[in-house]
């Protein structure tokens, strides 16, 4: 099977992320924080270890700051809906996520927030400037994402960054396409709150994920319950990481995650991104030989995160996902993709797309055979 779905979830995962899991299976899968045990201590140990390397990737000043969570959709969730109150506008774009998106709608309908979409063109691009021009008095949170899922434009979080900062309104960034493959630094890009999953660019497995919260950022939990420490009160805990931490951690997933970072680290970001650019290029290459195709997203390279979504002219984008894996053992993401405001900008509604999304472990040689299975497709048609 060739993998082509990174986007969704990376695959495969680096041995030392699935020994590292296996390992704590095997030696030390107590319940952190439940116990002095020299069992449940270790995996506390591990756990802290994989706050800090976050930290270390994301220019986090302080480790307690990174509150581990399932998913980017879960940390999303809780920056939402703990951050604002009944009358706060949001400002938000067309390319987001329904994960960001239905919490949103959620909270209008709740408590009366007021949304603004900022639209994008039909590359997905956005000027910021209409950022900019939708502040409002009541303006309490800009939230982005980093590179879209659908068309893989990316946004300027620096100078988004900087105007939030000046008026003292509260960024939000979900990361879920570029953790790993783009440089983040929270402190020189004024995030005040960054989501990103574990599962995807950072080659954890699934079922991990973080929000990093800003000190002066005080959210609602999410969930209430037991954190391991101040037992006897009836009121959660005001200390980080335990008052957004109810229950018990995913030792085993976060062992992985943290094998992930550290394989990140190795690598290099640069690397792993120049590598994945270059077999984005290709891909570009190879589908604009083709009248019949329409490849979404921006022209320039640079302005792209590694996802190349496309319709081909007569032919359903969910049908051509099963030909591909029937015929060809290749396994592309087809359909619409969760973001229907970008689906909408793009002209993709109706059709829906494919995406290719590539990753470290993929090669030129996979991407030769699925250029050559869309020439035979195409062919047939």
């Amino acid at each position: 099977m060739i993998y082509l779905d990174n986007a969704a979830s990376s695959f495969p995962k680096p041995p030392e992320v699935i020994n590292a899991m296996m390992e704590c299976m095997k030696e030390y899968a107590g319940n952190p924080g439940r116990g002095s045990h020299a069992l449940a201590n270790q995996a506390a140990r591990v756990i802290f270890q994989a706050r800090q390397e976050i930290a270390k990737l994301f220019g986090i000043a302080h480790a307690e700051d990174v509150i581990f969570t399932q998913n980017t959709t879960e940390s999303l969730n809780l920056a939402i809906q703990g951050f604002l109150k009944p009358g706060d506008h949001v400002i938000t774009t067309m390319l987001e996520h329904n994960s960001v998106r239905r919490p949103l709608e959620y909270m209008k309908r709740k408590y009366q927030i007021e949304i603004t979409y900022v639209s994008v063109d039909s590359k997905g691009l956005m000027n910021p400037q209409d950022i900019y021009s939708a502040l409002k008095g009541n303006t309490k949170m800009i939230v982005a994402s980093h590179a879209s899922n659908l068309t893989g434009s990316i946004i300027d979080l620096h100078s988004i960054g900087e105007f939030a900062g000046k008026h003292g309104i509260c960024f939000l960034v979900d990361a879920a396409q570029t953790a790993g493959v783009l440089d983040i630094d929270v402190h020189e890009m004024n995030i005040q709150m960054l989501a990103a999953p574990g599962h995807k660019s950072l080659y954890g497995p699934q079922g991990t994920g973080f929000l990093y919260v800003h000190p002066s950022i005080e959210l609602e939990p999410l969930m209430y319950g037991g954190t391991g420490g101040n037992s006897e009160s009836i009121d959660q805990p005001k200390v980080r990481p335990d008052r957004y931490e109810s229950g018990t951690r995913n030792t085993v997933g976060i062992a992985g995650l943290l094998a992930g970072i550290q394989f990140i680290q190795k690598k290099g970001i640069a690397n792993i991104r120049d590598h994945e650019l270059q077999l984005t290029r290709k891909i570009l290459h190879g589908l604009n030989q083709y009248e019949r195709i329409k490849i979404l997203g921006p022209d320039q390279l640079s302005l792209r995160a590694p996802v190349v979504s496309f319709v081909i002219d007569g032919l359903d984008s969910t049908e051509l996902g099963f030909i591909l894996d029937k015929y060809y053992q290749i396994a592309v993401r087809t359909g619409l993709h969760c973001t229907p405001l970008a689906h909408k900008a793009s002209g993709s509604s109706d059709t829906g797309a494919a995406r290719v999304s590539v990753g470290f472990f993929n090669t030129e040689e996979e991407i030769d055979i699925f250029l050559y299975a869309i020439s035979e497709i195409l062919k047939e048609m």
